[in-house]
């Protein structure tokens, strides 16, 4: 399901902070611009309640998950929740062992090409990588030259529509989208024209470079 939802849109939209009675109609505005992938960070309020809420409220074309996961437990909760996809700021293996075990996709955060491939050998799905302010778009291209192509190379921090492009380039193969997405306060109106500005934008590099 993972790669599905990554075919139609390599964008995740990260909701750090939002509210359960606010989360649904947030959800569809991302939906309707095109996001298939939706984390709520569990140092959010009632993350569970938000992963439920959206679970509900979405189709099933669009994985729900968590972000900011520590812990075994907390994959349990998530996966008891309704969620799919587990997200980490880490690469503890044990907290991706427990994922692929629960039956979920699992994303953990890695800064260095050692940590990429101990997650990869642990049963990462996917790489994290973050913070991709420091890390950058020609630390992307350095481990698309060795990490297999076929593996997802997810930036995460600091990607805006404008600055996009340039990871795509370099080799990224999606995104996750916090602050410049989602920040708590914002109208599930507004959420929308910020998804649909970084949806143009990742279709504009998607067409260019399909030509």
């Amino acid at each position: 399901m993972l790669k599905n939802a990554m075919k139609q849109c390599g964008l995740i939209a990260i909701l750090r902070g939002v509210k359960p009675h606010e989360v649904a109609a947030i959800g569809l505005k991302l939906y309707e611009a095109g996001f298939r992938i939706i984390e709520v960070p569990l140092n959010s309020p009632e993350p569970f309640d938000s992963i439920r809420t959206l679970r509900t409220a979405l189709p099933a074309d669009c994985m729900v998950g968590a972000g900011t996961v520590l812990s075994n437990d907390q994959v349990a909760a998530v996966k008891r929740a309704g969620g799919e996809i587990i997200v980490m700021p880490h690469s503890d293996p044990l907290v991706i062992a427990a994922a692929k075990q629960a039956g979920l996709a699992c994303a953990p955060g890695v800064a260095t090409v050692t940590e990429a491939f101990a997650a990869l050998a642990a049963g990462a799905d996917v790489l994290k990588m973050f913070p991709a302010e420091q890390l950058g778009a020609h630390v992307v291209k350095a481990w698309r030259a060795v990490i297999p192509r076929e593996i997802a190379l997810l930036p995460v921090g600091g990607i805006t529509p404008e600055n996009l492009a340039t990871f795509i380039d370099a080799g990224a193969s999606g995104f996750g989208l916090g602050s410049a997405l989602y920040k708590p306060g914002l109208s599930a109106e507004q959420v929308g024209q910020h998804a649909n500005k970084f949806v143009a934008a990742w279709c504009a590099v998607q067409e260019q470079n399909n030509r």
